[in-house]
C-alpha cells in the first residue's frame, strides 16, 4: 500500500482506450462530478500498471491503496483509512464513522480535506474482506445515486481480477485488460531486454509462446540468461514452463478453495484429452504422465457439477457450443495442471532401465540438440507443442476418470444427454474402487442424463454395480431400481427411507434426492416442501451453480401438485438462472414447465413459445422429458380452444409404449388427456385401449389424482346413463385429492355431457362451478370454453346480476347472501339463522358457483343489481295502473 504518490508511471502498451477511460474519470473528477472506473483482467496482464500510470498522471493527489496481507473483516477499511488518513488516530476515527452510520463515505470526506480533486486507486478489490467490499460498494452507489455533493472531488480507480462480480454501480464504466498486439508485445520485450536484443529467432519464439500475454513475457525473459536470449545456449522446452505459470497466476490459484483448483486441474487434463495431433500438446509437458500410479484415495477431489458451473459462473472457465467446458486463457488451465498435487495427476519421471517405462514409438533422441537444431530452423516454437496421442494413454486411470467426469458434467448441463450418460458411466468405471466417492456420483449423474433422455435401460444401467454405496444412497438406487421394474413394496420401503433420511438433513443435495424419491412414490406435496427447503439452503449457502436444479426439481414438483402460480414463478427464476450459468437442458425443462402452467392458463401465444424453445433444445440434445411436456402443453392448449382432433393426433405418439413414445415417467400421466381428446373426435378403440392401461396404473398408487383421472374418463367412454355416476364419482375424488384445475375439467366434461343429454338445466349448475374454478386459476381459455357451453344451454349466462341466478337459488341461501351483503361474518350469520358456521361456508361456497363469482366481496353489487332489478320490474307493472 502506499499514499499519495506523483512519481513517473511505467510505460504501457497497447493501453490506448484504457488510459482515455482513465483520462475521463480524471476530468470528471477534476470537474467535481467525481466516479467509478473498474479495470479488470488476467493475473500479469497489466492491472497494478495501469493505477501506477493513472496515479502519476492525475492533475491532484492520487493514492494507491493494496489490499492487506493479513484479511480479516474490515482489514481493507482499515488499509484504505491508514493511507488518507494524516494520523494513526485519525485512521481509527475514520474507521469507526465508516462501520456506524455514516458509512465509508462520510468517512473519506472527512479524511480528503484538499481543495484539489482526489483520486483513490484501490488494487485487487477481490482480495478485500467482504465487510470492506460491502460497505465500500454501498458507498459508490449511494455517491453514483445522488449525483452530485462534496464526494464528487473523489475519484475511484478500481482494479479486480476477471473472475470477480463488479457491484452494481450506477453510472460506473468498466475497462477489461486484454492481451497486446504482436507490435505491442514485440515493443515490451525490447524495454524488457536492457543489456542487449535478443536474437532474432528467440525475440520470435518468445513471443509466439507469450501469445501477447505481458505478465507471462516479462516473467519469461526474467528467468532467461543473456546466453539463452542471444541464442547461444538453448532455451526451456517450453520456454514458457510451470515455474513461469507458476510465479503469474500462482497467487490466484492459492486464493482459491483447493476442490476448485482441483476441478480446473481436470478440466485442463479433460481439455488436452481431447485433443490430438497438432493441437494436442505434449503430456509430460504438463507433468500428466502415470510415473507409478499415484492415485488419490476417498479425500481426493470431487468433480461434480455444482463447483463447475460456479467456475463458469465466475468467469474462469467458458462454456462453449454443445455445452463443452474450456478456458478462455490456456495460460490459466496449464498453471491449474501444474499446481496439482503429483500424487493426483501422476508423477513424471524420464523413462529409462531405472523406471522400466515402456519405449515411446518415437526413436530416442537428444532432446538439448534437437531443441537447437529446432530452434535454428525457427520451428523449435512449434515442435514444443506436438505430442503423440500416447501422452493420453498415459494418464492414471483416476486422471482420465476425473477428465471424462468432467466432459460428461458438461454434456449433463448442456450437450446431448445420452452422450453424458456414456461419458459418465465411463467415468463411473475408471474410478470405481480408486475414487470411491465420485465414481458414486458419475453413477448418480449417469442415471440422470438417462432420465432426462426417457431411456429406463440407461437409468438401471447406472445403478446398477454401485457396490461400494451405503446407506440412503444404496436405498435410493435400489428404491428407483425398483421402482422402474414396478417391484413397487420394494421401491416404497427403500424411497421412504430415503425421504425420511435425506429428507431431515440440511445438504442441499440430499434434500434433492430425498424430493425425487418423493416425487417417485407419488408424494408430490411432501416433494414440493422437500424441494423448497433444498431452494432456501442453497440460497443460505450462496451455492449458485446448485440453484437451477434446485429450482427446476421444485417447478415440476409444484406443477405435479398443481400449483400451477407457484410453479410458473418457480420456473421463470430457474430459467434465468439456467441461462446465466449456461445450463441449457435446465432451461429447456423450464420452458416446457413454463408452457405446461400457459395451457391450464389459456395463453396460446405463451405456449406455443415456450413449448417451441423448449423443443429446440430437446431434440438435438435428446430430451425425452422437456420434449414430452411441451407436446403436452400444446395438446391441452389445443383442446381448451376446442381443436380436439389436433390434440389427439398430438397426443398418440406421447401415449404410445416403447422408444417412439413418450417419456416413461410422463406416458400415464398424458392419458387422461388424451382420452378426453379421442372421445370427442371418435377414437374410441384407441382412447378404451389407453384408459384400461391407465386404469392398472392407478391401481399401484403412485399419483395422487389417479383414481379421479379415471372415473372421468370411465365416464367419456361410458354409455347410457353410466356416465353420471363416474362424473359424480369422479368429483367425489377429486374433493379428496386438491387439483382444483383437474377438478373443474372434470365438471366442464360433465357439463357438456349433461347439455347433450338435453338436460341444459341440470348442466348449469357443474359448468358454472367449473367456471369459478378456471376464473380463479386464471385459465382464461378453459374460462372462454365453459362460457360457451353455458350460453348453449340458453340458461341465465349473462353474469351474477342476472335475475334468472337469484331464481336459481334456494331460500335459505338467499338470506345468506342479503346477510354477508351487508357485512356479515359467517359466525354472525349462523347466530342469526341458527345454523352452523360450516354449514353457512357450504352455502356460500354453493351460491359462488350458481353466481359464477369468486368471493364474498363481490355480493353486494350482485344484490344492489337484483334489487334495481325488482324496483325496475314494480314500476313497470304500477304505470298501466296509474292510466
Amino acid at each position: 500500500m502506499s499514499g499519495a504518490t506523483h512519481t513517473a508511471g511505467p510505460r504501457l502498451y497497447d493501453r490506448t482506450a484504457e488510459l482515455a477511460a482513465v483520462a475521463r474519470l480524471s476530468a470528471r473528477t477534476a470537474a467535481g462530478r467525481g466516479g467509478v472506473l473498474f479495470v479488470t483482467g488476467n493475473p500479469g496482464e497489466g492491472r497494478t500498471s495501469l493505477l501506477s500510470r493513472a496515479a502519476s498522471d492525475f492533475p491532484g493527489t492520487a493514492y494507491r491503496v493494496a489490499a492487506p496481507h493479513h484479511r480479516g473483516p474490515w482489514s481493507a477499511a482499515r488499509a484504505l483509512f491508514a493511507t488518507l488518513a494524516p494520523t494513526p488516530a485519525a485512521a481509527r476515527r475514520a474507521l469507526r464513522l465508516a462501520r456506524g452510520e455514516g458509512g465509508p463515505a462520510r468517512a473519506v470526506a472527512t479524511l480528503v480535506t484538499e481543495a484539489e480533486p482526489v483520486l483513490i486507486c484501490v488494487d485487487d478489490l477481490h482480495l478485500w474482506d467482504a465487510h470492506s467490499r460491502a460497505a465500500l460498494a454501498a458507498a459508490w452507489q449511494e455517491a453514483e445515486g445522488r449525483g452530485s455533493g462534496r464526494p464528487g472531488r473523489v475519484g475511484w480507480l478500481v482494479s479486480t481480477a476477471r473472475h470477480h462480480r463488479f457491484p452494481e454501480v450506477p453510472g460506473a464504466e468498466t475497462v477489461r485488460l486484454g492481451r497486446l498486439t504482436t507490435a505491442g508485445a514485440r515493443a515490451l520485450l525490447a524495454d524488457l531486454c536492457t543489456v542487449a536484443a535478443p536474437a532474432p529467432l528467440v525475440g520470435e519464439r518468445l513471443l509466439d509462446e507469450a501469445a501477447g500475454h505481458p505478465g507471462v513475457l516479462a516473467a519469461t525473459v526474467r528467468r532467461l540468461t543473456a546466453a539463452q536470449l542471444a541464442g547461444t545456449r538453448p532455451l526451456p522446452q517450453p520456454a514458457v514452463d510451470d515455474t513461469v505459470l507458476a510465479e503469474v497466476y500462482g497467487g490466484l490459484l492459492e486464493r482459491l478453495p483447493a476442490a476448485s483448483r482441483r476441478l480446473l486441474a481436470t478440466v485442463a487434463v479433460a481439455v488436452l484429452a481431447g485433443r490430438t495431433g497438432a493441437d494436442c500438446a505434449r503430456a509430460e509437458t504438463y507433468g500428466v504422465r502415470d510415473g507409478g500410479g499415484g492415485v488419490g484415495g476417498r479425500a481426493s477431489a470431487r468433480a461434480s457439477a455444482e463447483p463447475l458451473e460456479g467456475l463458469v459462473a465466475d468467469g474462469l472457465l467458458r462454456r462453449r457450443r454443445g455445452g463443452a467446458v474450456g478456458f478462455d486463457d490456456p495460460f490459466l488451465g496449464r498453471a491449474a495442471l501444474a499446481s496439482a498435487r503429483p500424487s493426483w495427476r501422476g508423477e513424471t519421471r524420464a523413462p529409462g532401465p531405472a523406471t522400466g517405462a515402456t519405449p515411446s514409438a518415437d526413436p530416442p533422441t537428444d532432446r538439448p540438440a534437437a531443441g537447437a537444431a529446432a530452434l535454428a530452423r525457427g520451428q523449435g516454437h512449434r515442435a514444443d507443442r506436438l505430442g503423440p496421442s500416447a501422452a493420453v494413454r498415459a494418464l492414471s486411470p483416476v486422471a482420465r476418470g476425473r477428465a471424462q467426469l468432467v466432459r460428461g458434467l458438461a454434456a449433463l448441463a448442456g450437450g446431448p444427454v445420452m452422450d453424458a450418460h456414456e461419458e459418465l458411466l465411463q467415468a463411473a468405471e475408471l474410478l470405481r474402487g480408486r475414487a470411491p466417492v465420485e465414481a458414486s456420483d458419475a453413477r448418480f449423474l449417469a442415471m440422470e442424463a438417462a432420465w432426462a433422455g426417457g431411456d429406463v435401460e440407461g437409468c438401471l444401467a447406472a445403478l446398477d454395480g454401485g457396490e461400494d454405496v451405503r446407506g440412503t444412497e444404496r436405498d435410493f438406487a435400489d428404491g428407483l431400481s425398483a421402482a422402474l421394474t414396478v417391484r413397487l413394496d420394494d421401491a416404497r420401503t427403500a424411497l421412504t427411507r430415503v425421504v425420511t433420511g435425506d429428507g431431515a438433513t440440511d445438504d442441499p443435495r440430499l434434500l434433492l434426492r430425498a424430493g425425487s424419491a418423493a416425487l417417485v412414490l407419488g408424494d408430490t406435496a411432501t416433494a414440493a416442501r422437500v424441494h423448497a427447503r433444498a431452494l432456501v439452503r442453497a440460497r443460505a449457502e450462496h451455492r449458485t451453480a446448485l440453484l437451477p436444479r434446485a429450482l427446476e426439481q421444485l417447478a415440476y414438483a409444484e406443477l405435479r401438485a398443481g400449483r400451477y402460480s407457484r410453479a410458473a414463478r418457480t420456473a421463470r427464476e430457474g430459467l434465468r438462472t439456467a441461462e446465466a450459468t449456461g445450463q441449457h437442458n435446465v432451461a429447456a425443462h423450464q420452458h416446457a414447465v413454463l408452457a405446461l402452467v400457459a395451457s391450464v392458463e389459456g395463453d396460446g401465444t405463451a405456449v406455443t413459445e415456450h413449448a417451441g424453445r423448449a423443443l429446440a433444445t430437446a431434440g438435438p440434445h435428446g430430451l425425452v422429458q422437456a420434449a414430452t411436456l411441451a407436446e403436452w402443453a400444446l395438446a391441452r392448449a389445443e383442446l381448451g380452444r376446442g381443436l380436439a382432433a389436433q390434440a389427439a393426433a398430438r397426443l398418440v405418439p406421447l401415449v404410445r409404449p416403447g422408444p417412439r413414445g413418450g417419456h416413461f415417467a410422463l406416458r400415464m400421466l398424458v392419458v387422461p388427456c388424451f382420452v378426453e381428446a379421442a372421445v370427442a373426435t371418435g377414437r374410441d378403440a384407441e382412447a378404451r385401449e389407453a384408459a384400461e392401461e391407465y386404469a392398472a396404473w392407478a391401481a399401484l398408487g403412485v399419483d395422487g389424482p389417479a383414481q379421479a383421472q379415471l372415473a372421468r374418463c370411465r365416464a367419456l367412454l361410458g354409455e347410457g346413463e353410466a356416465p353420471a355416476y363416474w362424473f359424480g364419482e369422479a368429483v367425489r375424488r377429486h374433493d379428496s385429492c386438491g387439483n382444483d384445475f383437474e377438478r373443474a375439467r372434470t365438471l366442464l366434461a360433465y357439463g357438456t355431457w349433461l347439455r347433450r343429454r338435453r338436460r341444459p338445466g341440470d348442466a348449469r349448475g357443474p359448468l358454472r362451478d367449473a367456471l369459478v374454478t378456471f376464473e380463479r386459476a386464471a385459465a382464461g381459455g378453459w374460462a372462454e370454453h365453459t362460457r360457451s357451453e353455458l350460453r348453449a344451454t340458453g340458461g341465465a349466462s349473462g353474469g351474477a346480476t342476472d335475475p334468472a341466478a337469484l331464481r336459481e337459488l334456494t331460500p335459505q341461501q338467499q338470506r345468506i347472501v342479503r346477510l354477508v351483503a351487508r357485512g356479515a361474518t359467517n359466525q354472525e350469520v349462523a347466530d342469526h339463522l341458527s345454523l352452523s358456521p360450516r354449514t353457512v361456508d357450504h352455502h356460500l361456497r354453493g351460491v359462488f358457483a350458481r353466481l359464477g363469482i369468486r368471493s364474498r366481496v363481490e355480493l353486494p353489487g350482485v344484490v344492489d343489481g337484483w334489487d334495481a332489478d325488482r324496483e325496475a320490474r314494480t314500476v313497470a307493472t304500477a304505470r298501466p295502473e296509474c292510466r
